[in-house]
């Protein structure tokens, strides 16, 4: 059975731990007749040979006898198979050369594709259609077995596996088509589901009702199984994202799709809020519909937050309140203000996510409602916290009649002393320079703001023993505090040699702020965006550096028309604190330097 394993050089391959080795061992002890000895040895085989999805060496030339086990040997022929089918999957440099050897030693399995255990006939679709091109001369078997299939399951995997090898468009629409109306809700599903992956966009209604009508009647699992198929697969619930009035469908008929339109399409915000809030239970899923009524304009009743607003759970009842804030609901600024009296250690103190400042909920009442805010600040100002006193930013006037609670509150509110001008006071100085000349970034930079005073802070960089850091930070200083940093250009010009776009695009801005320079920083700048891929919060830095230029290079206005004008988000949201969609600035951004440069 394991004939020719002592004639390839194992040693000479390597796996996920390294030298192959072994493998010749754990192939024969894999065809044990001891059922332990064989399961630990297929448990070390898949894991050397198809480690997390990575494929090696080894493991192409593992695959013909891992075949042969799976075929006449004594141990689990499930899990042989399912092994085949990860490699014919996995990623890596060899993957061509695997993918060949699985394809070579697939036509001495194909009779189990008739075989008496359904997960085995199964999992050999599943195999055919891994192998792609190669497996094209084996479409007639699988029209015959789709023919022959009494089980659901395997015939809904057969209905997939012949839309994406089948090479007849006409006879693979006609197929899915008619099994539309099969009995089994699963099969309807898989037909519908090829149906939509290569029908043309926008997606016609009726097509879409059938395919919600498929996916209401077997609504479980088929989805989750999307990483079996190659990569031209799409689930059902993808494809209809492909369309926005399709996806919207979906959510109407009852899918959990709100969330994900509004961060896959623009401007899609009003139509998902009713259905983002008729779904929140947990204080995460109402910083969704705070990022969604962010928005909108807002301002009317949201009586749906009552229980919430109510809740036993802190952090339920601050996100609803936060969630009340960003929907500008009537009587936001008494709730607010509520929460800080009956839990002001809660409303400070809690992490809604893991990237929520704790107290945001105060200082975004002041963002909100601006002038409307002041009986917050009122509040603020009387007993401070550290995790409320960026409402003071938006009151300088209380923020003044404090000074000695901000003092007392340092570092965390040296950015308002810093915003308060000469108004911070002589001892406000003192306490600052103390702390900078102490080596304190933060106050250092304050300092620098207040009173123009930058040798504290560069003395602050160039203390840093990392290297890095130090050069990260004197971009960040010299960022923010232009010319009187300018001492720390050469640390900021080393970075122009940075691996990363964004570090080399983000030195370019700092160096552009002192000198002025254009014709060396903005083409730096410009190839962030142009190389945009998936953007990102951080990619905002560098459409703000040429807003700040007035200056829109030819190899970026591509990038930033798209930003302007796509229908998609652009801009990821990654994960949501309740605050705006960063797509929505980077929108605005574009479309004001388009504006500004045409």
């Amino acid at each position: 059975m394991l004939e020719g394993i002592d004639d390839t050089d194992w040693a000479a391959l390597e796996h996920a731990y390294g030298s192959a080795d072994d493998v010749p061992g754990l192939l024969r002890a894999a065809g044990s007749v001891d059922a332990g000895v064989r399961d630990e040895a297929l448990d070390e085989l898949v894991s050397s040979l198809c480690h997390q999805g990575s494929i090696y060496s080894a493991t192409a030339a593992a695959v013909p006898f891992i075949a042969r086990l799976a075929l006449d040997g004594p141990g689990d022929r499930l899990a042989l198979l399912w092994l085949l089918h990860g490699a014919a999957t996995g990623t890596g440099p060899e993957y061509r050369q695997v993918r060949r050897a699985v394809a070579v030693a697939l036509p001495a399995l194909l009779g189990l594709a008739a075989d008496e255990e359904p997960n085995v006939r199964r999992t050999m679709v599943w195999i055919v259609t891994a192998c792609e091109e190669a497996s094209l001369p084996l479409i007639p078997l699988l029209r015959a077995r789709l023919v022959a299939e009494d089980d659901s399951e395997v015939r809904a995997d057969l209905v997939t596996a012949l839309g994406l090898l089948d090479v007849s468009p006409d006879l693979r629409s006609a197929r899915n088509h008619a099994l539309l109306s099969a009995p089994e809700p699963v099969v309807r599903r898989a037909a519908a589901t090829d149906l939509l992956r290569t029908a043309k966009l926008p997606l016609t209604a009726a097509l879409v009702e059938s395919a919600l009508d498929a996916y209401g009647a077997e609504p479980e699992s088929a989805d989750d199984m999307a990483h079996l198929w190659p990569d031209s697969y799409r689930s059902l619930t993808d494809r209809l994202m492909d369309d926005p009035d399709a996806a919207l469908r979906a959510v109407e008929r009852g899918l959990p799709l709100a969330w994900d339109l509004t961060e896959t399409w623009r401007d899609r915000e009003r139509d998902v809020l009713p259905w983002l809030a008729a779904a929140a239970v947990d204080a995460e899923d109402l910083c969704r519909v705070a990022r969604v009524g962010a928005a909108l304009e807002g301002g009317v009743p949201a009586p749906w937050l009552g229980p919430h607003l109510r809740s036993e759970d802190p952090a339920v009842r601050v996100a609803a309140t936060h969630t009340a804030v960003r929907l500008r609901v009537p009587g936001a600024i008494e709730l607010v203000l509520r929460l800080m009296e009956e839990m002001p250690e809660e409303a400070a103190s809690l992490r809604l996510t893991p990237i929520t400042a704790p107290g945001t909920i105060v200082p975004v009442a002041a963002e909100v409602f601006g002038a409307a805010a002041e009986p917050v600040a009122r509040r603020v100002a009387a007993r401070p916290r550290a995790e409320w006193l960026d409402v003071l930013l938006y009151f300088p006037a209380f923020a003044a009649g404090c000074v000695d609670d901000l003092v007392r509150l340092l570092p965390a509110s040296a950015g308002v002393l810093a915003a308060l001008g000469q108004a911070a006071g002589p001892a406000a100085v003192r306490a600052l320079r103390t702390r900078a000349e102490a080596g304190d970034l933060t106050t250092a930079m304050a300092l620098a703001r207040l009173t123009g005073e930058a040798g504290p802070a560069m003395d602050a960089v160039r203390a840093l023993s990392d290297s890095v850091e130090r050069r990260t930070e004197a971009v960040r200083v010299v960022g923010e505090l232009g010319s009187p940093a300018a001492a720390l250009l050469p640390l900021v010009e080393e970075r122009l040699a940075a691996p990363s776009r964004e570090s080399r695009a983000d030195a370019a801005a700092a160096i552009w702020r002192v000198t002025g320079r254009t014709h060396d920083t903005a083409p730096v700048i410009a190839d962030q965006l142009a190389r945009h891929g998936d953007l990102h919060r951080p990619h905002l830095g560098a459409l703000r550096a040429l807003t700040a230029m007035r200056l829109l290079p030819a190899a970026a206005r591509p990038a930033v028309e798209h930003i302007a004008s796509s229908r998609r988000r652009v801009v990821s949201g990654f994960l949501c604190d309740g605050s705006p969609h960063p797509d929505l600035e980077a929108r605005e951004l574009a479309r004001g330097l388009l504006a500004a440069t045409d």
